[in-house]
């Protein structure tokens, strides 16, 4: 158990109810299907503790009721005291107290039906029941039962091993079209126990319940599923006209939502089966390029494929991707933007791209669909891609699948979401031999907590490290700052007629980079290990004369909206004074100005000039500004920044992350060395929050550590890092949230007039300039806040104010400041690579430059 605040966690093993191995072999002697047990299940010993834990429960006569164990178990273990905090409080999380029931939690594609069948055959042979009755909650996993369990009844070296005196030695192997006599095991979906479908069960098993057993495949499906019908699952098993005593689920998903079942006797981890080798290792996204652009998103999923396909293509495998939505809706709408994509990508017919993709949900026009999938290991096949709902969330025994895409945070948003996902890609491939295969979940880069979460979940331990800066560091650089007075002044403007519309004669356009070499970075799970992939996104481009030309249509369009204006002033002639040739013009100086040397206009710029022609009348308004007068240039240095720290709790969520290079350990004060240990450890809790920069040289801070608030200042961290980016830079250094660096600013909320002061995150150090970052989110991009259009407003007015002193007390130094995004770091270390910084525009400066002039002219 780990405290976190308030909150504890526990891991999952110390929940599990222990079952005692104190039985009378006179009651119960397992030693005699020891033979059977190791033959069924071979080398997979956790399988045999499944089958040997399970019937000394069912069989041992120390329990009578679900309930008696967990009684047992809660009074014994204070873990489940501190889970539960009463034995009331546990007593309500049991799905089946007053049956003899219990779970089995074993990860998927570790093989449940040998111990479901292992089960089923043992108490038949024991005499312990007549019948056994196997549901599942799908006709795709009743007709693989029905194959594995006939397969194995069938296996007379299986046979040979149980007991000479067993009740029943060859199990009959039906579904639920047939009468279920003694000696049988019957494999049906659940929908069968439904009163208006007909099927065997009532008539063969009601009153008989005593003599039943009932093991439930997926049983998840009982305590998750908000469907009537699933609903009735339940009641089925608790109906007293059929009185089931004995009840197994077995799940690789034991979840409720998040919460972990209080009825598991045995479990086999995810984590288990992949340090044991019994399923693929799995690795997901840490750390992935923004990309706003569905297009982009599936270039990068595809690099991916096809990366997957080279590599495979010696070992005859050809290799699948799932994309998982959430409902049937989407995964038809995301199908269709799938095969559009590879239509226009590989430059191939529809009906091609319809044989690489398949749709599989329960639609009926899907239906055959789910037939394909039994084909799509064959050699004829030229499926690639599946994109599915629900239907595949079990059953499907394909082993090529190689990368699965969680296409919206809804197919992921809980354990027992994320556990079914990973589900579908565990299985090994048949024949493969050498390092152990790997499936890649493209997730999003902020999910990457849950999956580490489900894999290893850990105890938590709050304690601090602290980021100082050692005052001797070659690191340390000189920053200037100026000191001001202030005035305040308020104003009201009315907007009239025309806005004076591109009288500059161009649009203000961020840099850009048509082809954009970005980099995937991939975590193992279990082990933490990062790789990572890289590989390039082709951003979409258009000439001059179409940006011209659709800008020249949108006047036209204004023009025409503005005739049935009452007032003749509101009328409107920009096409006229704006002609085709004029916006090329436009166009062509814009590209100039921000060193497009191409003539080719991204999607985004391209949208910059249409937005250039936007919303052209304003109303009254107020306007309040705070006018800075400089008095004097202060000097400062990098070594008089304050000390900041962050605890375990932050480090563990991912909200904090600590970069460090060689010796930082010795620069801590002596309580923190210990913790620090344990950050800093590759196999340890923390492993996940701590980025080690192996080279001093490519550590180029004066701080012995650096601490990064969230994923877009910990990506543009690893960026200054990287060795190519590195070696470009003089010295860097994180700003503190208060005290150091600061700039005032003020804004209006609401009505009223506020003042405050912001610190820019970083100060990166080129020769001598010196280049001021603040990060920001994408969403600020297109929707940028009023606090932050003051911010940038001021932050620039102050930089150029301090670059004027600068050069009047004839300092070299320069600054210059920029709001980036996640979106434009490929952009922004190219520039910086190439030692072309100065003049940078981000996406995010242009947006907040053009806001901050409309809203000026609109006052005017």
């Amino acid at each position: 158990m780990g405290v976190k605040g308030d909150r504890c966690r526990f891991r999952n093993e110390d929940l599990v109810l222990k079952v005692t191995t104190d039985i009378d072999p006179t009651i119960w002697d397992e030693s005699k299907y020891e033979p059977f047990i190791d033959e069924l299940c071979g080398m997979r010993e956790y399988q045999k503790d499944a089958i040997r834990i399970s019937l000394r429960y069912l069989l041992g006569q120390k329990y009578t009721s679900l309930r008696e164990l967990a009684k047992e178990n809660f009074d014994i273990n204070p873990e489940l005291k501190e889970r539960y905090g009463s034995w009331a409080g546990m007593e309500r999380h049991l799905q089946l107290p007053d049956r003899l029931s219990c779970s089995i939690d074993q990860a998927t594609g570790t093989g449940k039906s040998y111990v479901l069948y292992g089960l089923a055959s043992i108490l038949l042979a024991e005499g312990a029941v007549d019948r056994v009755l196997v549901l599942c909650p799908s006709t795709t996993i009743e007709a693989g039962l029905l194959i594995k369990f006939r397969e194995l009844a069938a296996d007379s070296n299986l046979l040979d091993l149980l007991p000479t005196d067993a009740r029943v030695k060859i199990p009959k192997i039906v579904n639920a079209s047939e009468t279920i006599v003694d000696g049988s095991i019957c494999v049906e979906n659940y929908h069968a126990i439904l009163k208006n479908v007909k099927s065997s069960i009532s008539d063969s098993l009601r009153g008989k319940g005593k003599r039943v057993a009932v093991l439930n495949d997926e049983a998840h499906h009982i305590a998750n599923e908000s469907s009537s019908k699933a609903k009735k699952w339940k009641e089925f098993l608790l109906n007293p006209e059929y009185g089931f005593r004995i009840i197994v689920g077995v799940s690789g998903t034991c979840y409720v939502g998040d919460e972990f079942f209080a009825d598991v006797v045995s479990r086999y981890s995810l984590r288990q089966a992949i340090e044991q080798r019994f399923v693929k290792k799995v690795e997901y996204v840490a750390e992935m390029p923004e990309t706003l652009n569905p297009e982009e998103k599936w270039q990068l999923v595809y690099n991916r494929h096809q990366d997957l396909k080279k590599k495979l293509k010696k070992r005859g495998i050809r290799p699948f991707t799932i994309v998982v939505t959430k409902g049937i809706a989407d995964c038809k709408r995301v199908t269709d933007e799938l095969q559009d994509f590879l239509v226009d990508w590989e430059k191939i017919t529809a009906e091609q791209a319809r044989d690489k993709v398949l749709a599989v949900t329960s639609a009926k026009e899907h239906q055959p669909n789910v037939a394909k999938l039994k084909l799509a290991d064959s050699p004829a096949s030229k499926l690639e891609w599946i994109v599915s709902v629900s239907m595949l969330s079990e059953g499907w025994d394909v082993k090529n699948v190689f990368q699965i895409v969680p296409h919206e945070e809804r197919a992921f948003n809980s354990k027992l979401l994320i556990a079914q996902v990973l589900g579908r890609g565990l299985r090994w491939p048949e024949g493969w031999q050498g390092e152990d295969p790997v499936v890649t979940v493209f997730n999003h880069d902020a999910w990457s907590g849950r999956i580490k979460h489900l894999v290893n979940e850990i105890l938590e331990i709050e304690r601090r490290v602290t980021s100082t800066v050692n005052p001797v560091s070659p690191y340390n650089f000189e920053l200037y700052h100026l000191n001001y007075d202030r005035l305040e002044d308020t104003s009201e403007y009315t907007k009239k007629g025309e806005y004076r519309l591109l009288e500059q004669g161009y649009v203000d356009l961020p840099t850009q980079v048509e082809v954009e070499d970005v980099t995937v970075e991939y975590e193992r799970a279990v082990t933490g290990e990062h790789t990572k992939f890289r590989t390039e996104i082709q951003h979409k481009t258009w000439s001059v004369e179409e940006v011209a030309e659709a800008m020249f249509n949108r006047l036209k369009w204004i023009d025409e909206e503005s005739r049935e204006a009452e007032d003749p002033k509101d009328r409107t002639n920009y096409a006229k004074k704006f002609p085709l040739q004029k916006c090329e013009q436009i166009v062509r100086k814009s590209l100039i100005l921000a060193k497009n040397t191409s003539g080719c206009i991204m999607d985004g710029n391209r949208q910059k000039f249409l937005q250039a022609l936007g919303t052209l009348r304003r109303k009254r308004t107020k306007r309040v500004i705070y006018k800075l007068s400089a008095k004097a240039l202060d000097a400062l240095n990098t070594s008089q920044r304050q000390a900041e720290s962050c605890s375990a709790a932050e480090l563990r969520r991912g909200s904090k992350t600590v970069f460090y290079g060689p010796g930082c350990e010795a620069t801590l004060q002596d309580e923190q060395k210990e913790f620090f240990r344990e950050v800093v450890d590759p196999d340890g809790e923390f492993a996940g929050a701590r980025v080690p920069v192996v080279r001093s040289s490519d550590y180029r801070v004066p701080a012995c550590l650096t601490i990064a608030d969230g994923g877009p200042e910990r990506k543009f961290i690893r960026e200054l890092c990287s060795r190519d980016n590195a070696k470009e830079l003089d010295a860097w250094l994180k700003n503190t949230p208060v005290g150091f660096y600061f700039i005032e600013y003020a804004w209006k909320k609401g009505e009223h007039p506020k003042r405050g002061t912001f610190s820019p995150d970083f100060f990166l150090k080129q020769g001598a300039h010196i280049f001021v970052i603040e990060i920001k989110g994408d969403e600020e991009i297109k929707d940028p806040s009023s606090e932050n259009l003051k911010k940038h407003e001021y932050a620039s007015a102050h930089f150029e104010r301090l670059n004027s002193w600068l050069e009047k007390e004839k300092i070299i130094a320069r600054y210059q400041f920029n709001m980036l995004t996640p979106q434009d770091y490929g952009k922004f270390f190219t520039k910086l690579r190439s030692r072309e910084l100065i003049g940078f525009r981000s996406e995010l400066d242009v947006v907040l430059a053009k806001s901050a002039k409309a809203t000026s002219q609109a006052d005017m």
